[in-house]
Formats: C-alpha cells, structure tokens, sequence
C-alpha cells in the first residue's frame, strides 16, 4: 500500500500524531509519503523517522491565504497525480479541505482520461483515491474566523470517504455537515512513565530551574500560546490566588503567537509565573507539577491530558470538546470554560487539600491504564484505509 499522509503547520499533537501513524504504518509494510509545510518536517524530523517514509514539502499555512491556498491545492494535486497513493490521510479541518479539493480535481482528471467510463465504482483502475480526514481540534464559534471553519467542515464532509474525529462533539458536527462515513480517531500520547517513575534529583533540579523555594506548589500548564488554549484565563484565575502563602508558581510551557501578550499580562498583574517557551521533557514537568491545569476554550482531545493521566498528576481543566470523555469525571476536576473564578477556586481545592490530591492521583492512574496504545491507533487507522479502498 502506498498512504499519502498530509498535514498543515503544527508544532504539537498533531505532527507527533502523524509521526507515529508514518512509523507505525512504514513498519507494517506500507510506503508512506508525507506532505506538509518544510517547517514541519524541521520540528518532527519525518524523513528520518524510519526507512519506508518519504517527506515533500506542500505550503500549508494555518491561517486563510487564498493566494497561497491556492498554490497549496495545485501543489497537492500534481503530488498526488505523480505518487498516485492508494489512500490519501489529511489531519486538521485546513489540511483536509485543501487536501479534499486538490483529491476531487485529481479524480476529475482521472475520469476524464479516454477509457474511462461513466458508472465506474470508486477504488477502482480508474484513479478515484480513497481520502481520510481526521478533524483533530473543534472549531472557533462565532465571527468570520467560525464562519471559514464552517464552510472548511462542508467540504471535508462532501468530499472524505471517512472522516474521524477526536471525540464525540466533533463527530457530531462533522455528521450534521453531511458526512457520508464518521468514526472516532484513536489519538494516543506518547507513553509517560508515573510521576515515580522521574527521580527526586530530577524533580529536585527542576523545581530549582523555576527558582520555587522548598514548599511551593507547582502548577503546570502546557501548550501552544494561542487564543484557543486560554492562557489569558489562567492568569486571571493565578491573581486570584496570590494571598496564599507560599503562593504558588505558575509555569507555562509552550510557544506562540501570544507569549509576548502573555508574559506583559502577568507582569501587570504582578503574578509569579515562569514561560519556559517550547520543552521536550513534558513528562518530567509533569512529574514536578503539584496541579495540572488545561484551562481550554475550545479543544478536541488535548494529547497533554493524556500525558497528565499516565503521569498520574492531579488534573483541572475546562469543561470542552473531547474532555470530559478522556477524564471522566473522577480523575480531573472540570469547570466552564471562561469562568477564571471557577478555575481559580478549584487549584485551589486541589493545592488545599492533600486527600483530594491523593484521590485524583489515583483515578488519573486507572484512567491511564484504558488509554489506547500506539499499536491500536495504528491498527485502526490501517483498518480504516482498508474500508475505504473497499
């Protein structure tokens, strides 16, 4: 089989997902090509990943760009027409509907050749490839920006032969936008080893990086510094409690478009927080956090939640998208999203109460334990492009 994996800018779950379907499914037998922006392939190094696995840069921009919108669906149609893949996998609602469109014109195309008959059934010699979507993320309501995703989830919901989702909600919308064949997408994080797992000394060295005094609680956050991930929130809950003592710190890890915003909005707020950019040991800030914090507006399945489930932290996170079914209601405590004196209230529950803390811990570890594996998302997706061929 040759699987044609596509994918726009991401410097996080998404590109560490597609990695390890291209590894997993390279491993298995299939050749697999990745098309994405070249900056993608410089953060997750997808070329060098396994042999069986080829990287073409496509432009994919995160935002709405006719112009190079444009470009990018030409691209992929002379891509897709030159490899001639047997299944095309596009991640992310952008991704997808580009991917969509440049996948119709190559079939138009293909059916326009002499030989080819009217009545043709798909995944036949004709050239008809089979395209999956997985919708990782929910998108933002409201305004112009809502009204483009709209109109992306229509065309991936016209034009994908299966679309899988995150979780429930999103497969939801993607059934009411008319997809033909929705299923749930089996996202699963790396593996993290218990906070025991991680040494004293390298919690110890950790704690001492940040500057936090013997004593002082951590609270972690992680992601991208973004509008969607709520880290404006999170500080306005971190100034309601500042009459702790010691009070705690907050460290955020993570990048984006608004650290510069975000670090100015805390220091006017006079708040004790450490930016730490992007990291590469998640799972040790983890295991030297004393509360992780997901203040969401909007989400699909964070794959930092499930980090946090296998790292057995205690959990609070807003009330979104794919959420509530990844925690449950036991191993994490959920607020409303946008309400920072709910968020603020329940860190503090947390950091108060050492039982509650104990209680999350061990409803995290036994979440954990039902998190899907990477042989199982792989598993599923090889089963999913089998269907669609059919």
């Amino acid at each position: 089989m040759k699987l044609a994996l596509v994918l726009g800018t991401s410097t996080g779950g998404t590109g560490r997902h597609v990695k390890m379907l291209a590894v997993g499914c390279a491993a298995r037998g299939v050749r697999v090509e990745v098309f994405g922006p070249a900056q993608t392939d410089r953060d997750f190094a997808f070329g060098a990943a396994a042999s069986g696995i080829s990287f073409t840069p496509a432009e994919i921009a995160d935002r709405p760009r006719l112009p190079g919108d444009l470009q990018a669906i030409g691209r992929l149609r002379r891509l897709f027409r030159a490899w001639r893949p047997d299944v095309v996998h596009a991640h992310g609602l952008r991704a997808g509907a580009l991917t969509a469109i440049a996948v119709a014109f190559a079939r138009t195309a293909a059916g326009n050749k002499p030989g080819n008959k009217p009545g043709n059934k798909p995944g036949n010699k004709q050239g008809r490839t089979p395209l999956v979507v997985t919708v990782h993320n929910a998108p933002p309501a409201g305004g112009v920006t809502g009204a483009i995703y709209r109109v992306l989830e229509r065309i991936v919901a016209r034009n994908a032969d299966s679309v899988l989702c995150v979780s429930a909600d999103l497969e939801d919308r993607m059934r009411a936008a008319g997809a033909r064949r929705v299923g749930h997408a089996v996202v699963p994080a790396a593996p993290v080893p218990p906070t025991g797992g991680f040494s004293a000394e390298t919690r110890s060295a950790l704690r001492a990086e940040f500057g936090a005094e013997p004593g002082q609680a951590i609270v972690l956050a992680v992601g991208r510094l973004a509008a969607q991930k709520g880290f404006g929130l999170l500080l306005d809950a971190a100034a309601r409690w500042r009459d702790l003592e010691p009070r705690p710190m907050l460290v955020i890890a993570g990048d984006g478009p608004l650290a510069a915003s975000l670090q100015t909005k805390a220091a006017a707020l006079g708040l004790m927080v450490r930016f730490t950019g992007h990291r590469n040991d998640v799972p040790a800030l983890l295991a030297a956090a004393d509360v992780f914090v997901l203040p969401s507006l909007w989400e699909g399945q964070a794959l930092t939640l499930q980090e946090a489930l296998r790292a057995a932290v205690p959990m609070v996170a807003t009330r979104v998208g794919g959420t509530p079914e990844l925690v449950g209601e036991a191993a994490a405590i959920l607020v409303p999203p946008g309400d920072a004196q709910r968020l603020a209230e329940a860190v503090r529950a947390v950091l108060a109460d050492p039982a509650l803390a104990a209680r999350l811990r061990e409803a995290a570890a036994a979440r954990a334990r039902l998190l899907p594996g990477e042989d199982a998302a792989v598993a599923a997706a090889l089963a999913e492009y089998h269907h669609v061929k059919r």
